[in-house]
């Protein structure tokens, strides 16, 4: 009876490993698998073409013409095109989040990538589409500024007091509805998040949107959004490694809504969704702040 106790408890023991050794092995596949795809979509944009041509010449046509065949889908199917590029990115700055967290290939949260990747396809993608369309419309159309170097100032203001709050909760209510929360939670975080959530955006985003409204063409703009929101979320999941310092945001994982308190704000981000903050104390921090105000 000893010895089988003794078995029995070693395989007990031994079993959290193997469980890790198989979501290390699927975790490492998937990534695996869409690097892949991803290398062979750029790499081979011109195999019909580049026969007899320079190491150069590669490596200055292949940038170029992905940039090109980018913008041809884009105009064909500007929604989807919008739609797919934000989920990519959400996907990727998730994973840059749960790295940062500590978590190891095999812990990644597949379910909260997931999540992320689906906010990033039928929300922010979508929803983004819509907004520098009507936002580019009302500015030069009804108010007439398209021809005054300034007419990116009001769009800025715009963008980051109305479209910003809106995405924001649009986020948490998304994330809310995955995780099968109840509505009075997810309306207790929306209300208590969107006015830190505002603020938090004005530490990068005005200064972003400068470039978007003044400089970057209506069908580009979700792209360079974008491209700045994997470098921000990279930012704060480096700063979010670390303890909350005295007086900054600090998010924590625990079981209720959004507290604030003073200059620290706690949320429960189940398994690691939507927090808020520069700094964290927990395994969660950076899904939401990411989402700021106003991408």
């Amino acid at each position: 009876m000893t010895n089988l106790a003794t078995n029995l408890q070693s395989r007990q023991l031994a079993l959290p490993s193997t469980i890790f050794d198989i979501n290390t092995f699927i975790n490492l596949a998937i990534l695996l698998l869409a690097i892949f795809t991803v290398l062979h979509q750029i790499l081979s944009i011109d195999t019909h073409l580049s026969r007899g041509w320079t190491a150069e010449e590669i490596a200055t046509r292949i940038p170029l013409d992905n940039w090109i065949s980018y913008n041809h889908i884009l105009s064909i199917a500007p929604l989807p095109t919008k739609a797919v590029t934000s989920a990519t990115v959400y996907t990727i700055g998730d994973i840059i989040a749960q790295s940062k967290e500590g978590a190891e290939i095999g812990k990644l949260d597949r379910w909260r990538i997931l999540r992320s990747l689906i906010a990033g396809l039928v929300g922010h993608g979508p929803m983004s589409h819509v907004w520098y369309h009507v936002s580019e419309d009302f500015f030069e159309t009804t108010l007439k500024l398209d021809h005054v170097w300034w007419d990116f100032l009001p769009k800025v203001v715009v963008d980051q007091t109305i479209f910003g709050p809106i995405w924001n909760n649009s986020y948490i209510l998304l994330l809310g509805i995955m995780q099968l929360r109840s509505p009075r939670v997810i309306w207790e975080d929306m209300r208590r998040t969107t006015v830190p959530l505002v603020l938090e955006g004005l530490k990068l985003w005005p200064f972003v949107h400068c470039i978007t409204y003044g400089v970057i063409p209506v069908e580009n703009r979700l792209l360079w959004v974008d491209a700045v929101e994997i470098v921000w979320v990279t930012i704060l999941a480096s700063q979010a490694s670390g303890k909350g310092k005295e007086g900054e945001a600090v998010v924590d994982v625990e079981d209720g809504a959004v507290e604030v308190v003073g200059k620290v704000q706690r949320r429960d981000a189940t398994e690691g969704d939507g927090v808020i903050g520069m700094d964290s104390d927990g395994s969660a921090n950076v899904s939401l702040a990411m989402n700021k105000s106003a991408a």
